[in-house]
């Protein structure tokens, strides 16, 4: 048994597509993570849930690494009519990604 000096756990979900990329740069300040895979409930897209172990003096870099690599961008999708099986033929843009992060305070953790 080890302990380790975490203090702090972001849980922070992403976009499928920027898991690479925020799992590079968060292992680049030396941060402890692991990932679930998880989806969204108002588009139904495939998400990454990642919990992310860190000392309190990392928080910053951590959140400036999610912030470089999950960016935000604009995709076009059609909505059904209210009442129609058919979907409208002009696709209504949906601005998706960024990152959805929530930092809780870490009373104790042992790696075992």
């Amino acid at each position: 048994m080890t302990t380790s000096p975490v203090h702090l756990l972001l849980v922070a979900v992403i976009q499928d597509q920027d898991l690479e990329t925020a799992t590079r740069a968060l292992q680049g300040i030396g941060a402890s993570l692991t990932y679930l895979s998880s989806a969204g409930g108002f588009l139904g897209r495939r998400n990454a849930t990642l919990l992310i172990g860190l000392p309190v003096a990392k928080e910053k870099e951590a959140l400036d690494a999610l912030h470089t690599a999950c960016r935000q961008r604009i995709e076009y999708m059609t909505l059904p009519l209210e009442g129609s099986p058919m979907p409208m033929p002009a696709p209504v843009p949906v601005t998706v990604g960024g990152a959805t992060v929530f930092a809780l305070p870490v009373e104790r953790f042992e790696q075992i």
